[in-house]
């Protein structure tokens, strides 16, 4: 999916030049998000000794690969909208195929369309990312969530990597547990909590406008941290061409403006 730059371009700077300046941020630190989880994944996996000295150390990393495995999935999710690399199409669609299959195994295709779906639908009957039965209960939902998107692919992938592991490369189990799979479930409640729940859950307090989406108050490293500012969430469907890290420039403008 093609799209503009969605960074301003002053008197100094073209169109192009602003796509290609958000275009090299954004391959900057998706490269990052990947050369981190992958380094901590190899160690981790084939050079950490998991000892009850290590468990801290390993407990830290467990933790940290969790964060950055939100980060793989919300680098496909700007790969989905054109917002990674404005204009490269087959860039976007190679990195976003690449980074969900290493997330979980997901289908590039089936999850693009599944996202547009919510996007169009956000907190609707139809909406892949909403259990309009269950529109305020935590677990309930999520185990929706989980049925929808985490599909035999997924499961068959994940079972082939960590039989892998375990019978063919000689991974301990404890590693593999501890450093792969513990971090691939949290990060999945870390998603689904901070990036759909949250901003569309049901309260007293309603939505704002048809987007059915509300942000966190959270100030920039909180948001960072929490879903790599994916909890300023009604900024993200009205605007989503904009890429994760650009939105807290969007949520000061909301605010200034009194939004």
């Amino acid at each position: 999916m093609a799209t503009r730059s969605s960074l301003p371009a002053d008197s100094r700077s073209s169109p192009a030049m602003a796509r290609c300046r958000q275009a090299a941020i954004g391959l900057a630190l998706a490269a990052a998000i990947v050369m981190g989880w992958l380094a901590i994944h190899v160690f981790a996996m084939f050079i950490l000794e998991l000892t009850w000295a290590a468990l801290p150390l390993a407990l830290l990393l467990a933790a940290v690969q969790c964060w950055l495995s939100v980060g793989l999935f919300i680098v496909s999710h700007d790969a989905m909208h054109g917002s990674l690399v404005p204009g490269g199409r087959r860039i976007n669609s190679a990195i976003g195929a690449a980074l969900l299959f290493l997330y979980a195994g997901f289908s590039w295709q089936r999850m693009r369309s599944a996202h547009f779906d919510h996007h169009r639908l956000a907190g609707k009957p139809g909406d892949p990312d909403f259990d309009e039965d269950n529109p305020s209960h935590f677990w309930r939902w999520y185990g929706t969530f989980l049925k929808r998107y985490f599909g035999w692919q997924s499961a068959l992938f994940v079972s082939s990597v960590v039989l892998i592991y375990w019978l063919v490369l000689d991974v301990a189990v404890q590693n593999i547990v501890l450093l792969y799979g513990l971090p691939a479930i949290a990060s999945s409640m870390q998603l689904f909590y901070f990036g759909t729940y949250r901003p569309h859950r049901h309260d007293e307090h309603g939505f704002a406008d048809r987007h059915n989406a509300r942000s966190e108050g959270f100030g920039a490293l909180a948001s960072l941290a929490s879903c790599f500012h994916f909890g300023y969430h009604h900024e993200h469907h009205c605007r989503a061409n904009v890429p994760w890290w650009a939105l807290p420039r969007v949520r000061r403008e909301n605010l200034q403006k009194g939004c």
